[in-house]
């Protein structure tokens, strides 16, 4: 944990924009897999753990802020507990961590929010776990298909977390660095021969050998073109490119979330080092453009622009570049969004909804427009937004398939060439950024990105 001065001045600050009513939040539990003593790896819910900082399950605290007090709803354990866990931390002592001093058995907290009736408004977050959910149904007396959490306490804790402090810059450093010496393991280790899985499982070991863990499923693959790919069961060979998208999770929750794309062998193939140049461009085109009060989905949009003008000279597309990404013909190789907010979860605060999060009421996020409604970031950045950049070209046989079909944007794209190379697959560059007074730095040690850094650690590791 911080320490408590930090959780307790969150907190004051989140009290002093809810005026009336009471802030509910409500911790995880500990979810069954098949059977109630064998749960999943427990992760505490990423807001309690913003304001309360402490990652035991079955955990709620109720916020006042007319009396700018906190109350924590849980249970010390019992002796049945210790015989199977072992002594713990007292929960007491962890509350006294976060400064606070109210406990309250969790059983009451039923009745101290039927003490207060209907003279006083409960906001809540958006549930997300089935369990709270039943159990808001239970506390407010209200069926789960009539929950409506508290848009203005939304907005008030996602203006919040949207702005790190330097304590959470340095946790999200520290799991930065730490990728990036688990990304340079997978270079070492991605070699022909070698399956996906030996490198995932290899960069897990070395990741809880730091005391981490994943941030998120990590996406370790040949088979880049699938976005989301979690299948690792593909062997390498000598003309792949793998692409690895990993990051880690510091103890106090904090993430990053690295991509580097890279030979099997030693080499890329010529068509591959052209596509790898024309995602580094897009890669430095935005990462040049980001600095405060500058909308991120205009510089999503510049990104695609250069994407655009590096395909056109390949001869994937054609036609005017800016007619090309208006009309979204890109989407055919750049299909999800250029980054998103990064901090306690890897989509920083997607659980409170893309868009409070992302966008504005001013400024409303597209959600028909494919490609477009897959960019989880597009308002206008703020210093102290943490965030990713990461673009991508992606040739997914069956979209180039539909769309030839549907006859769409040939003015733009060059199906009879794109055709030849559909078993290309993908290539993403990721890297983290906090925003600043004048500009944008880079978060964490340098991983190679350029193309001769590359191929001089593949010669390193290979000979």
């Amino acid at each position: 944990m911080f320490e408590k001065y930090i959780y307790m001045a969150r907190r004051t600050q989140l009290m002093s924009k809810m005026m009336t009513g009471r802030i509910l939040l409500l911790g995880n539990i500990e979810n069954p897999i098949n059977f109630e003593h064998n749960t999943y790896p427990f992760r505490q819910d990423s807001s309690f753990l913003y304001y309360i900082g402490i990652k035991s399950p079955k955990l709620a605290a109720v916020l006042d802020p007319e009396n700018g007090e906190t109350i924590l709803f849980g249970d010390e354990m019992s002796i049945d507990d210790i015989v199977w866990m072992g002594w713990q931390e007292t929960l007491a002592e962890k509350a006294s961590r976060a400064g606070i001093d109210k406990i309250r058995p969790f059983d009451q907290l039923f009745e101290y929010l039927l003490h207060l009736g209907t003279r006083c408004t409960i906001h809540y977050l958006p549930p997300y776990q089935s369990h709270n959910k039943l159990l808001l149904e239970q506390l407010l007396n209200c069926p789960v298909n009539k929950l409506y959490p508290s848009i203005s306490l939304i907005q008030a804790v996602a203006a919040q977390r949207n702005i790190k402090s330097a304590e959470e810059i340095a946790e999200i450093e520290k799991a930065v660095d730490v990728a990036v010496d688990m990304h340079r393991l997978a270079i070492r280790m991605a070699v022909p021969g070698c399956f996906e899985y030996q490198i995932s499982n290899a960069m897990q070991h070395f990741a809880q050998d730091q005391e981490m863990c994943f941030s998120y499923p990590p996406i370790v693959t040949k088979r880049g073109e699938i976005l989301h790919n979690h299948m690792q069961f593909h062997q390498l060979h000598d003309g792949d490119i793998l692409l690895n998208d990993s990051g880690v999770e510091t103890p106090l929750g904090y993430a990053s979330d690295l991509t580097r794309s890279f030979p099997v062998g030693k080499r890329f193939t010529s068509l591959q080092e052209d596509m790898y140049h024309i995602v580094l461009h897009a890669f430095k085109t935005a990462e040049q453009l980001l600095t405060p009060e500058v909308g991120f989905k205009d510089i999503h949009l510049r990104a695609c622009e250069a994407l655009v003008e590096g395909l056109k000279q390949v001869g994937f597309m054609k036609g005017n570049v800016q007619d090309a990404v208006a009309n979204h013909a890109h989407a055919l190789f750049f299909q999800c969004g250029l980054g998103h907010l990064l901090g306690l979860d890897v989509h920083d605060m997607e659980d409170l909804g893309e868009q409070y999060v992302g966008y504005t009421a001013a400024e409303p996020k597209d959600t028909n427009t494919f490609g477009i409604k897959s960019l989880r970031l597009g308002k206008k950045l703020e210093i102290g937004n943490v965030l990713t950049v990461e673009p991508g070209i992606y040739l997914i046989p069956e979209l180039t398939q539909l769309w030839e079909q549907q006859n769409l944007h040939r003015d733009f794209i060059n199906y009879d060439f794109l055709k030849k190379h559909l078993g290309f697959g993908g290539i993403r560059i990721e890297d983290n950024y906090v925003i600043e007074k004048d500009g944008a730095r880079r978060l964490g040690k340098y991983l190679e990105r350029e193309l001769q850094e590359i191929y001089q650690l593949k010669d390193q590791y290979l000979d």
